[in-house]
């Protein structure tokens, strides 16, 4: 497999991982999707922001139309739509305007533009989003999110499941974050053996805020349909239920998948049929924003989003605070002033 020979090259030293003068963080995963990625990085952005540092967000910017190194946002304005950016990463964006946000397939490229274009005035630290597998810059934390409702020991390796890489891989990270935790999912099955290899682990659930209508609001007995693209819609839809909906019907798309016409044309005859409203994911009211004259047909119904963001336990916060303050203070700063 691809990617075992790879990790086997850098573990022998004959791959070898760039280092940059920036402290790096990388939140990744060891499954494909489904962790609750980005709202962890919007929490850790702020989380930054708080201490008077300028973070720098890398992403590949999944569902994008363009390639290479693009600056999506340089702290002060959003510079790409998410057709040019990816869905979750002008989300990040939107949510954080004060972050510069990079997207870039090769995440060293995206560093060293980061270095070139903001020479004059540095990030304080550099946030690699879904970078666990991309060892090709060196980091000072390795974050790594799982899913408490899909313990990753007995998933399966892609195609065939979600895994990207054998099960040990995520011995190489530095703090594990077990995220979704419910009353049904407390996580103690997977804390067991991550204790076992000596791996620092934190604790998390995903806490609703209020839903945002777009186009007009629903009454307090309304019924709603659910559609997404997005990795585990489930999570999502028990969030619906948590929050209190009546969800209907469901209509779930690949994650990232554009929209179109087609599809947004379904949906709104299904809920015109049984006189639904409208629930979304707040990455997708984004994916729509792209898109204005789609938009624009779904606001003919009541349209809204959940909003979403991950709460620690108590302890949790502490440990994974100390541990960015402890990274971002470990690398010194490189003077750029000419």
């Amino acid at each position: 497999m691809i990617m075992t020979a790879r990790n086997k090259l850098f573990d022998a030293g004959i791959l070898r991982s760039e280092t940059v003068p920036l402290p790096v963080i990388s939140v990744g995963n060891i499954t494909a999707g489904g962790t609750g990625k980005s709202p962890m990085i919007d929490l850790f952005t702020k989380y930054v922001l708080s201490q008077g540092i300028t973070p720098a967000i890398i992403s590949r910017g999944y569902g994008r139309t363009t390639r290479g190194v693009r600056l999506v946002s340089d702290g002060r304005s959003l510079l790409l739509d998410s057709r040019e950016a990816g869905d979750e990463t002008v989300m990040l964006a939107r949510q954080n305007p004060e972050a510069i946000v990079v997207v870039a397939e090769r995440r060293t490229a995206g560093a060293r533009f980061l270095m070139e274009h903001f020479r004059h005035n540095l990030p304080g630290v550099i946030l690699l989003d879904d970078a666990f597998q991309h060892r090709r810059i060196q980091r000072d934390l390795d974050i790594v999110l799982i899913n408490a409702r899909e313990p990753f020991w007995k998933n399966r390796m892609l195609p065939a499941g979600r895994l990207r890489e054998p099960v040990k891989g995520i011995r190489r990270a530095d703090l594990v974050i077990i995220n979704k935790l419910d009353r049904e999912h407390d996580g103690r099955d997977i804390e067991g053996p991550l204790a076992a290899w000596g791996i620092p682990t934190a604790k998390a659930r995903i806490r609703t805020g209020e839903l945002v209508w777009a186009g007009g609001e629903a009454g307090n007995n309304r019924r709603f349909l659910a559609f997404a693209g997005i990795a585990g819609p489930e999570s999502f839809l028990a969030s619906l239920r948590h929050h209190g909906l009546d969800i209907a019907e469901t209509v779930w798309f690949r994650d990232h998948e554009p929209c179109t016409a087609a599809s947004i044309r379904y949906i709104m005859k299904k809920a015109r049929l049984h006189s639904l409203a409208l629930v979304t994911t707040e990455k997708d009211f984004i994916r729509l924003k792209a898109t204005p004259e789609l938009l624009d047909e779904l606001t003919t119904l009541p349209l809204s989003y959940l909003p979403i963001e991950p709460e620690f336990f108590p302890g949790s916060r502490t440990l994974v605070e100390s541990m960015i303050d402890r990274a971002i203070s470990s690398t010194p700063q490189t003077d750029t002033t000419p």
